[in-house]
């Protein structure tokens, strides 16, 4: 399972069918890779939580989304398992089917949910119109593979 995590001052996603925002906190672009497992959403979505990504009164970061009362936007982002290395059209193959997906993502927002943050959701396998004003920029790549973090 790969995410990218963008700390932002809000973000928000819509489409046909969804308008979600949030303020201060993170933009999740989540990934569920083919051999993705319910212990790497555990181990994600604790290491995510617990990740020291806003800045204190020294201008250190040193406080996790918790602590500033933060809030998450959750995007699935099935490219971020994109095959690159032959031609100019990537490949997905390394995603993982949809249906199965979708049930990992899911419960990987009700886990980010169970630590007391505030998710909102995209809209699984649809496009949508994500806007992001990222913050310092702070963008940090979590991935993790066997419950691991790699």
């Amino acid at each position: 399972m790969r995410i990218v995590v963008q700390r932002v001052k809000h973000a928000s996603v819509t489409n046909d069918a969804i308008a979600h925002e949030i303020n201060k906190g993170y933009c999740l672009l989540v990934g569920v890779g083919k051999t993705s497992t319910e212990a790497d959403v555990a181990a994600l979505a604790k290491k995510i939580v617990n990740a020291r990504l806003f800045e204190d009164d020294a201008g250190k970061l040193n406080l996790n989304i918790q602590q500033i009362e933060g809030q998450i936007l959750s995007i699935s982002q099935f490219t971020l398992y994109a095959d690159v290395r032959k031609g100019n059209r990537p490949g997905f193959t390394q995603s993982m089917p949809p249906d199965t997906a979708n049930e990992l993502y899911e419960l990987f927002n009700e886990t980010l949910r169970s630590y007391g943050v505030s998710v909102q959701t995209g809209e699984f396998g649809t496009d949508m119109l994500v806007d992001i004003a990222n913050d310092g920029p702070v963008t940090i790549i979590y991935e993790s593979q066997d419950g691991k973090i790699v």
